[in-house]
């Protein structure tokens, strides 16, 4: 059942930033993966957010922000659905460097896989078909 709001007062604009949990003292894992395998750009954290540690990556248009959470489990179910172009060509990026891929495709129009990042945080990346 799909609703609509009817409201003209504001509207929904792409995601800015998608945030996922890591423990303390895991940002060298996370720059080796988001930096390293993945190619997005590290930002500058604001001095009051760096204090809290963690990091920040962009790619394209979409922010990843890796924050710092006391009891950190990593989410295997919760995950972002990153939308890319050329799907195949980082399922082989993300192999080469030890990430296991496993396609799905029951999701209508895309193409996609799941994989974990190096700290076994779930990750989405689908592709629209042709």
């Amino acid at each position: 059942m799909t609703t609509e709001n009817s409201t003209t007062e504001f509207a929904f604009g792409p995601l800015h930033h998608v945030q996922l949990a890591i423990p303390a003292g895991a940002e060298d894992l996370c720059r080796d993966f988001w930096g390293g395998v993945l190619g997005m750009t590290e930002l500058a954290k604001p001095p009051a957010l760096a204090a809290r540690g963690g990091c920040w990556f962009r790619g394209g248009s979409l922010e990843v922000h890796l924050g710092v959470e006391t009891d950190f489990r990593p989410a295997t179910k919760a995950h972002p659905g990153i939308l890319v172009h050329s799907l195949p060509d980082l399922a082989k990026r993300l192999e080469a460097h030890g990430h296991d891929v496993t396609w799905d495709d029951n999701f209508p129009g895309h193409n996609r896989f799941y994989t974990f990042d190096k700290l076994g945080n779930r990750l989405e990346f689908l592709e629209p078909r042709p």
